[in-house]
C-alpha cells in the first residue's frame, strides 16, 4: 500500500490597491492573517509592497496540505474577508507552490485570477538558487538555535537530552514558520532574486 505524505502548500497572490490607502491595505491583510491563523494546518503568512508608494502588493500564506488549504479558501470567514475589501483591493494574480521553496518564489504572472481559465499563457517562474535559499534558512535558524541552546543549558540542563531537543524543536518550528522565515525572506527579497540593494536603488 502506498502512503501519501502531506506536502505544505504556499499560495502567492498579487493584489493592487490605491497607494493612498496603504494603511487600510495593511490592516486588511493583518485581519486576513488573523482569521487564517484560527484554521488547522495554517503555517504562516506574510506580505510585501513592491516599493514605497507602489500600488502592487504580494501576499503569501502557507498551509500544511491541500486539504487544510481548501478548508480556509472555501470558508465563510475568508469569503467575508475578501468581500470586505471590495472597492479597495483588486486581486490580480494567484499561484500555488508546494515545498519550502514556496516561501522564496516570486509571485508569477502565468495564472491570472481575474481572467477565465485558458486566457493566460503559462510561463516558467524564476526561483532563487537553492544555495541562496539554504543561506536564508540558515540565517533564520542559527540565531534561534543558538539562543535556544543557551537557554536550555542554563535553565533545564538536568533534563535528558532527548527531552531538551524535543522542547527546542517544538518551540523553534513555529517561530521559524510564523515569525522569522517570512520576515527574513521579505527582507532579503532583493538578494534572493538578484535585484539591486534597496539602499543603492534609493541613491540612484
Amino acid at each position: 500500500m502506498t502512503t501519501t505524505h502531506a506536502v505544505p502548500v504556499t499560495v502567492a497572490i498579487a493584489r493592487r490597491a490605491d497607494p493612498a490607502r496603504a494603511h487600510e491595505m495593511v490592516a486588511w491583510m493583518r485581519a486576513g492573517t488573523g482569521l487564517a491563523e484560527t484554521f488547522p494546518g495554517f503555517l504562516g503568512a506574510g506580505w510585501v509592497q513592491n516599493a514605497p508608494g507602489s500600488p502592487e502588493w504580494h501576499m503569501l500564506y502557507r498551509f500544511a496540505d491541500h486539504e487544510t488549504l481548501s478548508r480556509w479558501e472555501e470558508s465563510p470567514q475568508r469569503h467575508w474577508w475578501l468581500t470586505s475589501a471590495q472597492g479597495i483591493v483588486e486581486h490580480t494574480r494567484v499561484e500555488r507552490r508546494t515545498g519550502i521553496e514556496g516561501w522564496f518564489d516570486p509571485p508569477a504572472d502565468h495564472v491570472v485570477e481575474v481572467l477565465p481559465a485558458g486566457d493566460a499563457e503559462p510561463a516558467v517562474p524564476v526561483t532563487p538558487p537553492r544555495w541562496k535559499q539554504a543561506v536564508t534558512i540558515w540565517l533564520a535558524f542559527f540565531p534561534l538555535s543558538l539562543t535556544a541552546t543557551l537557554l536550555t543549558a542554563r535553565f533545564i540542563a538536568d533534563v535528558p537530552l532527548a527531552l531538551r531537543t524535543l522542547l527546542m524543536t517544538l518551540c523553534l518550528t513555529p517561530l521559524m514558520t510564523y515569525l522569522v522565515l517570512p520576515r527574513i525572506t521579505r527582507a532579503l527579497h532583493w538578494w534572493l532574486h538578484g535585484q539591486p540593494a534597496p539602499w543603492r536603488a534609493r541613491r540612484a
